[in-house]
């Protein structure tokens, strides 16, 4: 097909952006549709949250339709489908963008300045209807499951733009998950930088030194639990992982837990390359799982450790006695201590994950990372703990 043809056929078209938002249009009706089918407390607050934060949200900067009235009869559904009027939510969003970066605090001033408009007046009849109609049809349902999950629902939205926006700044997250089932939401700076385009594009546009977390917006509370600063580089240092580790250590439960998910992993990538008989574990303190397994795994190899932590190396003495060597010292990826065949790197490990992807200090590099950041061969090492474990080599 010629551009020409092209420009004709997209011309015929009533979306006005993007074939693409036609996924979004088919799954507002497949949140109405489950609405109806198999309504709990967590569906209703789960998807009035997902709606609000994609197909909501890119409607009110990029309208899908061409026709101003398809747009206002899809206001209109949206608006009976999450129980929130979009010309409302619209208004007190675009008031947001406006001051985000300037003073955030006056976003309840501008939205005092809201008018009403016919629109309005349809979007509440319409929820109106809908939730009398629900009381009258499943007064039970209605009252204990879709009232309860409606209002988690609205707290996950404020917890969503809470911490999208800490510090009166938009922070980003470029996990390939979040992305793909939010719609390249987590380009949150991208996206003030540049509201008015269209959600397929944002990731062509990556901002230089923008603000962003490892952690999607509403899990991004735990960067104050873990003592986690945000970096350029994405990445997350969780200092209060040594505080998890030490509840290890208490719980044999736990341990046997941590030691079978880990083994799974470390076999599976294992097989992918040779046997080392030269290993090299850093940060492998406290529980020192991965000594544990390896030494099990690998009797033939000569295993280092190399921990920053005196005390650290004291408790993982106990677990390995003298069948491994420790070396008390910080890594650095750029400067080795040892030619090795194999490197471990924890997830609580200190300074530049990335190096670990880029540099490859070892022939085979294993990278314990979130489960959202797969880089080269990975394999979950648990959806729990929410972590993976990365095989990059040479």
């Amino acid at each position: 097909m010629g551009v020409d043809a092209a420009i004709a056929v997209r011309s015929r078209s009533i979306l006005r952006h993007s074939p693409w938002d036609a996924i979004l249009i088919w799954l507002s009706a497949a949140h109405a549709t489950a609405l109806v089918t198999v309504p709990s407390v967590p569906l209703v607050a789960i998807a009035l949250w997902w709606n609000a934060n994609t197909i909501a949200h890119n409607f009110i900067h990029t309208p899908f339709f061409r026709s101003g009235r398809l747009n206002v009869a899809f206001s209109v559904f949206l608006s009976a489908v999450q129980g929130i009027p979009q010309t409302l939510w619209r208004h007190r969003h675009l008031a947001h963008h406006s001051l985000v970066g300037r003073d955030v605090r006056r976003v309840a001033g501008r939205a005092r300045e809201f008018h009403w408009t016919w629109t309005f007046g349809i979007e509440l009849i319409a929820i109106a209807t809908v939730w009398t109609s629900a009381y009258l049809v499943a007064p039970t349902t209605f009252l204990a499951v879709y009232l309860p999950g409606y209002a988690a629902g609205l707290v996950l939205c404020y917890l969503q733009g809470h911490f999208e926006h800490l510090h009166g700044a938009a922070i980003s997250h470029y996990g390939r998950l979040y992305n793909l089932c939010f719609f390249n939401d987590g380009y949150h700076v991208e996206h003030h930088q540049r509201p008015g385009e269209h959600w397929t594009e944002l990731p062509r546009h990556v901002a230089d030194g923008a603000e962003r977390s490892a952690w999607p917006p509403v899990l991004r509370w735990l960067d104050s639990l873990f003592t986690a600063v945000r970096t350029t580089t994405a990445d997350v240092r969780p200092i209060a992982l040594e505080t998890l580790e030490r509840t290890v250590l208490r719980s044999p439960r736990l341990q046997r837990f941590l030691i079978a998910t880990h083994e799974r992993a470390l076999v599976a990538l294992l097989a992918n390359g040779p046997r080392p008989t030269q290993v090299m574990i850093v940060g492998g303190g406290l529980f020192p799982r991965t000594a544990i397994i390896l030494r099990r795994l690998l009797p033939e190899a000569a295993l280092i450790v190399v921990e920053a932590k005196a005390g650290h190396i004291d408790i993982a003495r106990r677990f390995l006695g003298e069948s491994v060597t420790f070396h008390h010292a910080v890594y650095d990826p750029r400067r080795p201590p040892a030619e090795t065949d194999l490197v471990v790197v924890p997830l609580a490990f200190d300074g530049d994950r990335e190096a670990f992807y880029t540099l490859r200090p070892a022939p085979m590099v294993l990278v314990h990372d979130w489960l959202w950041r797969r880089r080269g061969r990975g394999v979950a090492i648990s959806w729990l703990l929410l972590k993976r474990l990365n095989l990059i080599t040479r």
